[in-house]
């Protein structure tokens, strides 16, 4: 089991600590729904330095990006950052990630932690046009400090101004006292702020300066548990749970980060797909009545025949309700259509929506 940098900070702190991609993680630290409030309200800190990042460089680096995602990172500027996924040979995905465009020929691959080693050897098997490739995931911490009041807690910190920075840019500046900071205007939880990618070494002092700069705005430290209610109330996939090897881009609902202008692995039969309608969908859900979908739940019909599985699932803090996403047949994926979730011995009625439940 690896620690990150502040997994010492987190038991100090309280957190109960969980085996997670391999890591030492905190999963929460005061409760779910706190935590969940917070960042919804207020501001929170959650340590992701488990995420794996690759740095990818020279004359043939956006050529290798291009043939092994499926978005066209050819339209990212220095200072932008794009969502894509890796497709694999078969229909299915590999990963999603983020791309950001550092300077002119390089580029950071930010992937999912349980995946750093096969992302790593699948981009490696298709450089076969002399990208140079170096892996800084051990090198690396990064912190997601999400809310509403992160850009007015954050600024003192910093002498970019932070409210400047765009949804999905980043600039790459001074920020708690350490210089050569990327502050990304990214996030997992739909309600803003930002990622701070620094290294190991200086990241303590970056939480630190955090905390005392957050203290006036209610800044609390936020484990796992939350950062997956937060970010299943905004629709947004999983990896593992929402999309994996087995599950296309297109019927998982990413068919826009799918850019059929350039040749990418297996683009030809996804844009097929894409043309004559997948046979299954990824659709978002209320329960009807009350009751909580977990992950690994049938979805039934009226008639009770299992045609799907709840991929992810939760009770929203944020709404009272039980909501999930899972796969079904194409026919049932409607908004407004009735399907029912299989919830121990009683099947609860529950009603298809369109992502995201939580608004804001």
């Amino acid at each position: 089991m690896k620690d990150t940098a502040l997994s010492s900070t987190h038991e100090a702190l309280g957190a109960k600590m969980v085996p997670f991609a391999g890591y030492n993680m905190p999963v929460q630290y005061e409760g779910v729904n706190i935590e969940h409030e917070t960042v919804r309200k207020a501001v929170g800190v959650f340590d992701v330095s488990h995420m794996g990042e690759f740095l990818i460089e020279g004359p043939h680096a956006l050529e290798l990006i291009q043939k092994v995602s499926s978005n066209d990172a050819s339209k990212l500027e220095v200072g932008k950052a794009q969502y894509s996924c890796l497709p694999n040979d078969d229909g299915g995905v590999v990963d999603d990630l983020i791309i950001y465009k550092l300077k002119e020929e390089t580029y950071l691959l930010v992937v999912n932690a349980s995946n750093i080693e096969k992302d790593w050897n699948w981009i490696s098997s298709k450089n076969d046009v002399g990208a140079e490739m170096r892996d800084l995931s051990e090198d690396y911490s990064l912190l997601a400090i999400q809310g509403p009041k992160a850009v007015e807690a954050m600024q003192s910190l910093t002498s970019h101004d932070l409210s400047a920075i765009k949804f999905y840019n980043f600039v790459v500046g001074d920020f708690a006292g350490v210089e050569n900071v990327i502050i990304s205007a990214t996030g997992y939880t739909g309600s803003g702020g930002f990622e701070i990618y620094c290294k190991n070494s200086e990241v303590k002092q970056v939480w630190d300066k955090v905390f005392e700069a957050g203290a006036d705005f209610g800044i609390k430290p936020i484990g796992l548990a939350a950062r997956d209610t937060l970010r299943l109330e905004m629709g947004y996939c999983l990896y593992g749970n929402d999309i994996d090897d087995t599950t296309s881009p297109i019927e998982a609902g990413l068919g826009w980060v799918c850019k059929f202008n350039k040749d990418f692995t297996n683009s030809d039969a996804l844009k097929a797909e894409k043309e004559h309608t997948p046979e299954r969908k990824l659709v978002a859900f209320k329960l009807d009545e009350r009751g909580i979908p977990r992950h690994g739940y049938d979805i039934v019909d009226s008639s009770g025949k299992t045609i799907g599985v709840v991929t992810s699932g939760t009770m929203s803090p944020s709404l009272g309700i039980g909501i999930g996403m899972g796969y079904v047949p194409t026919v049932f994926s409607k908004v407004d259509s009735k399907i029912f979730i299989q919830v121990r011995k009683k099947a609860i009625p529950a009603t298809v929506v369109k992502a995201p439940f939580y608004k804001g």
